[in-house]
Formats: C-alpha cells, structure tokens, sequence
C-alpha cells in the first residue's frame, strides 16, 4: 500500500489550470486522520512524500514513521520525471530529501507515474543514492501514463530494461496493479480507478494477482482520503471528472478493500520476504 503524500495543488490535472501562485497548504492537516484510519485498519503503509511537505511541514515524518509506517520519495515539487531539463535537478533532489530524512527513505514513486523510456535515467539515478526499489510502472497505457508491455509481477528494472526483469540491476519494480475491461488492459491499482470501476472487479483483480502469488501493489492519493481538505479547482470537464468524481466515496471504498484483504508497506513486504 503506497499513500501518495501531496497537496490539492500538486496534482498534474489541477497545475494545468492554475491561475494563481497561491499555494495554502491544506491537505497535510489529514495526517492525523490518514494514520487514525490506518490504525484502525491494522494497515501499514508507505507515504510517498512531496518532499517540499516535509521542509514546510517537519513534523509529518516522525508522525509516520512513529506509526510504524515507511517514508518514501516522490520528487520534491511533484514534477513529472520527463520534465525538459529535469534530470539534474532530480539528483540533486534525492540527495536533499536523503538528508530531510536521515536516509530513510528507500523507495520512489515518479509523480504521475512518469517514469518510462525517455525518464528511464531516474533508475540509474536511484541506484547510486542506494535506493532499493521503485513503483512508478503501470503496465497499462492511459493519456498521461503507462508502459504498457512491462511484467506485472515485482521484476528487477535497469535504465536500459524499464519493462522486462534485468537479473544484474539493484533496483527493484512493483509494477502497479491492472486488470482487464472488455478485452483492454487498464489500471485497478486504486486513485481514480478506484473511484470509477465497480468495486468488484478491483476484488477480483487483487485476489487473482494473490492466486499467482504475486503482490497487488495499490495506492492512493491524501486528497482523496481527506476531500474536507480538497478545495475545488474550477477544471475542464474530463479534468474535474477525473480529479473529483467520487471523491467522497473513496474512503468507505478503501475500508471495504482493506477488511477484505491485508495490505502492508513495501519495507515490511521486503523484509517478509
């Protein structure tokens, strides 16, 4: 279980349209509720973390860390790794966020999963700053993501083999969770989809995975656990279908997946293993 720690401004659909540098934050004040409802759940998690959170927001880490849950990287400003240009400033923000996190942190997720053929350099990247694993694949292709020919069960990812298990690289994939939809392969790892499709089939989909002894790697957003906290951004139509759409709904839909099957941070699943 991944939580994409991040801002109602950090989302990629909403930085399109905004029109004013005002950046409140709001989200992180549902920290409190996000590991309450975790407790509650006897889950554990690993919290992605818009690295600029924690420099205005300190305290976030050692809340998640006392509760017994793993901090992992997703890029300081929430920016897409195939960004122009973006590679040197990613360096230099992963040795930043090691020291924000006295090196805690070892795995990432790319914001808006984007991490494929042209971003593939991240890996290399992570690798050098001894980071052990990623999650940033969807093996699916969506408008604003995707790698749609990679495995789908954990493999190890290289630079030059994004897609395919790489036995000499160091860094290991949990590809995110998919399923199929009349016949076409699409996302069922949570966020949007999870607010979209019926509920049953993203049942169906994890338990198929578990069946093939294979992990069911899911996640979520904060905003989408704490829509108190989620202002409404004036969108375009499919823009605020996406970012909005059942927004109140995702909760009570976490609570039905997390009774019928146990989830636990990537640390903890390694260490098991």
């Amino acid at each position: 279980m991944g939580i994409d720690f991040e801002e109602w401004f950090h989302p990629e659909l909403i930085q399109r349209h905004m029109i004013t540098e005002s950046k409140k934050l709001m989200v992180v004040n549902g920290i409190d509720k996000i590991l309450d409802w975790l407790r509650k759940n006897e889950t554990f998690a690993t919290f992605f973390v818009v690295g600029e959170l924690l420099e205005l927001k300190p305290e976030l880490l050692d809340k998640i860390l006392d509760g017994g849950h793993e901090i992992g990287f997703h890029t300081m400003y929430h920016s897409r790794l195939d960004s122009s240009n973006f590679k040197d400033k990613f360096v230099d923000e992963v040795k930043k966020f090691d020291i924000m996190t006295a090196k805690k942190s070892k795995g990432f997720r790319a914001p808006t999963f984007s991490l494929n053929y042209s971003s593939a350099w991240a890996i290399d990247v992570l690798a050098e700053n001894n980071y052990q694993y990623d999650s940033s694949i969807v093996p699916a292709k969506t408008k604003l993501y995707g790698v749609p020919n990679a495995e789908t069960k954990p493999y190890r990812i290289s630079s030059s083999s994004i897609d395919r298990n790489d036995p000499n690289a160091k860094i290991l994939e949990f590809p995110l969770l998919v399923t199929k939809f009349f016949g076409k392969t699409i996302p069922a790892a949570g966020g949007f989809y999870l607010r979209v499709l019926p509920l049953k089939i993203i049942e169906n989909t994890i338990k198929d995975y578990n069946d093939h002894n294979s992990p069911a790697t899911f996640y979520i957003h904060s905003w989408e656990l704490t829509p108190e906290y989620m202002p409404r951004v004036p969108l375009s139509f499919i823009d605020g279908f996406v970012t909005y759409h059942n927004l109140g709904k995702t909760l009570s839909r976490m609570d039905k997946i997390l009774k019928k099957f146990k989830f636990t941070s990537f640390k903890r699943y390694l260490e098991h293993q």
